[in-house]
């Protein structure tokens, strides 16, 4: 039956059967947990069945082009926390006598980052703004989550990179806002 025999339904957590491993211990994203799920001879009435019989794929494509808008989201706030961090930090430190923010390479990247920022946010406020009105939202969810991981992933490498070595220390948080956003 293909994608046409797959069919959703809740399972109560205290199911027997049902059961849910402690969280795994994870690079990043420690905000949400990953837990290992097993079903052992579980039974579900079918009053627990979501959608009907065979609309599964279909609920199943909708979440998760709403979950892609909303990982755009995340690592939108991500990318945004680590250029705010490092910024304040450019104009405070002294290199060769000039602050890190006055050499023009600084410059440029620092605005390149900000540049890509805003597209991203445009691209996440589009495909939401597309979800919101029920239009079909596929491609541009999906253009979102991609271009704001990269960017995000780009923007926290480069942050590391631009405090030195702190920022490969604890103490400066762009370090985790890389493990966070390692796709």
């Amino acid at each position: 039956q293909g994608y046409k025999g797959i069919t959703c339904f809740i399972v109560d957590g205290n199911t027997p059967g049902l059961t849910v491993s402690r969280s795994e211990k994870k690079l990043g994203q420690n905000a949400s947990s990953t837990c290992p799920v097993t079903f052992d001879n579980v039974r579900v009435p079918s009053s627990n069945i979501v959608g009907g019989v065979g609309f599964g794929y279909k609920i199943v494509a909708s979440m998760l082009n709403e979950g892609r808008i909303g990982i755009g989201a995340q690592m939108l706030g991500v990318a945004e926390a680590a250029l705010s961090y490092v910024v304040p930090y450019t104009m405070e430190r002294k290199q060769f006598g000039k602050r890190l923010f006055d050499f023009q390479a600084m410059q440029h990247q620092i605005a390149e980052a900000a540049v890509q920022i805003e597209a991203g946010r445009l691209l996440v406020y589009n495909a939401a703004r597309l979800l919101d009105q029920g239009k079909p939202v596929a491609k541009e969810a999906a253009i979102a989550k991609y271009f704001v991981t990269e960017t995000a992933s780009q923007i926290c490498l480069n942050s590391v990179k631009w405090l030195g070595a702190l920022g490969y220390m604890k103490e400066a948080p762009v370090e985790k806002y890389l493990r966070d956003v390692i796709p």
